[in-house]
């Protein structure tokens, strides 16, 4: 987990505050004060877990612009807050918004909560005028078609904070996007059409680069792994997992666990040394290796390191994002693939999992190590981690390119206990119920066109997906308990007519 609780180290969110100079220098102190007011318990709030950093207020076109371009080459910052602490005419933001390269948003507010009925004069009105100043910047930012997330309240609100350390993780989960490298070992797996797409696209739409090595490469890697490694690794199983008799040291397929460990050495030395922090591979295509990687995917994606399986580059590269975003937070995220549903039960329920390659991450049990045989690959029996995800709410989301753009389909989720034991499925899986309810959601997912792989979240939720969609200027459909298939395919249909026009 080293490498995740480093996501949000050294990153920054800037507060801009407007104003003018029309109310004299007194007031412009004012505005200061409170500003720095407000920036400070952004700062100090728990729940956001980015540094808030306070700007001077701001007066003018050129002092907007320069701020905002400093804003978009320094290379932590990764998103700006702005608030019309008094009325600044948005003309003066035209030039400074339309060099923004940052994720917006724009928090509406006020440095009061109650008003001082007695004490109110216009000083206080002059002052005290954001619910004026908000509404012209709305207006500009509306009419240049600036993506934003608003945020409406005061800052002593806690679901306020709470909203805006959503929007934190989200530019985040941004920011990892721009420059991840992903490592495609192998091709897409053959045939299949929704793990396909666009790689030049991709880069220019989200930031990221898909590359192949050979598969060879990689098992170079694994095969230079040390004895010394391999028993340092399993020392960090026997800590971690409860591992099955025949697994461990003296057992009879012990070495099975020393390959796999080889494996995750070789893995990881490969994505450290080329910088990577996302992959693929395929059972397609495993050239030398003795074993598919699923503890090594596993124990990396609880890591942070995105993954996609069968080379979908698309799920690993927004599973590296939802991992950053929920950083910190209970619960985990993981691929997932929906399998097959218990259609007895009430609510109607689905079975999520893979063929190994679930991240432990969504579990606050202890994990068995255990090995099985696999049908497909025609390599060794894998050692993987073998779990049940916790129960509470989730999301499930999907990437999929359309020629015309990519879209992101995203579905809340409640996680249940399975109706009983699962002695005979040793993998990671996830049972839930989807909202608004099977039918509804099952037949809005298959209209929208959704991949079977999909990126599980039970950190973040809805908010941060759409945030993030905001962020990347790509479509989002969102299946939830509001969601009602005429309205859903209502949604479709207008969302194609405008990205056709």
């Amino acid at each position: 987990m080293a490498k995740l609780s480093r996501s949000f180290d050294g990153l920054e969110v800037w507060l801009l505050t407007g104003s003018q100079t029309l109310y004299g220098e007194e007031t412009l102190r004012q505005v200061a004060a409170q500003s720095q007011t407000i920036a400070s318990a952004l700062d100090e709030a728990p729940e956001i877990p980015v540094r808030v950093v306070w700007k001077p207020v701001l007066i003018d076109p050129g002092s907007i612009r320069k701020t905002i371009i400093e804003a978009n080459d320094a290379g932590n910052v990764i998103g700006v807050i702005t608030w019309m602490h008094t009325f600044s005419p948005a003309k003066m933001w035209i030039a400074g918004l339309k060099a923004l390269r940052k994720p917006l948003l724009h928090f509406h507010t006020q440095i009061n909560s109650a008003l001082p009925y007695s004490e109110i004069d216009f000083d206080f009105m002059n002052l005290n005028q954001a619910a004026h100043g908000d509404r012209e910047f709305g207006y500009i930012a509306a009419r240049l078609g600036i993506p934003q997330t608003i945020v409406v309240g005061h800052v002593s609100d806690a679901k306020v904070r709470t909203r805006i350390a959503t929007w934190t993780r989200a530019a985040a989960g941004w920011h990892a996007l721009q420059g991840l490298k992903v490592a495609r070992f192998g091709d897409n797996m053959r045939y299949v059409a929704v793990t396909e797409g666009d790689k030049v696209e991709a880069e220019t739409k989200f930031g990221f680069e898909v590359n192949t090595y050979p598969v060879n490469e990689l098992a170079d890697s694994v095969a230079a792994a040390t004895d010394a490694q391999v028993d340092s690794l399993i020392d960090e199983y026997e800590d971690a997992y409860e591992i099955v008799p025949e697994l461990r040291r003296g057992g009879d397929r012990h070495q099975s666990l020393r390959d796999g460990a080889a494996i995750e050495v070789g893995l990881r030395t490969f994505l450290e040394e080329g910088g990577f922090d996302a992959f693929t591979d395929t059972f397609e295509d495993l050239g030398a290796l003795k074993q598919l990687p699923g503890l090594a995917a596993q124990r990396l994606m609880a890591d942070g390191y995105g993954f996609g399986p069968e080379g979908d580059w698309k799920t690993s590269a927004f599973l590296r994002a939802a991992s950053v975003m929920g950083a910190g937070l209970p619960g985990g995220a993981s691929l997932m693939e929906d399998y097959t549903y218990d259609l007895a039960n009430t609510p109607k329920l689905i079975l999520g999992a893979h063929m190994l390659e679930v991240s432990p991450t969504i579990s606050t049990a202890k994990p068995r190590l255990e090995i099985h045989p696999l049908g497909i690959g025609g390599r060794e029996d894998p050692v993987r981690l073998v779990f049940t995800a916790d129960p509470g709410p989730a999301i499930v989301v999907s990437i999929m390119d359309f020629i015309s753009r990519f879209r992101l389909l995203a579905n809340v989720v409640d996680v249940v206990r399975p109706q009983s034991d699962l002695p005979k499925l040793p993998v990671g899986r996830a049972f839930w119920a989807p909202r608004p309810n099977f039918a509804t959601a099952t037949t809005a997912w298959l209209t929208a066109g959704g991949s079977h792989h999909t990126v599980f979240s039970s950190a973040v939720g809805l908010d941060a997906f759409s945030d993030l969609a905001k962020m990347a200027g790509v479509e989002l459909l969102a299946i939830d308990e509001a969601t009602t298939l005429r309205d859903f395919e209502r949604e479709i249909r207008a969302n194609d007519a405008y990205y056709r026009a």
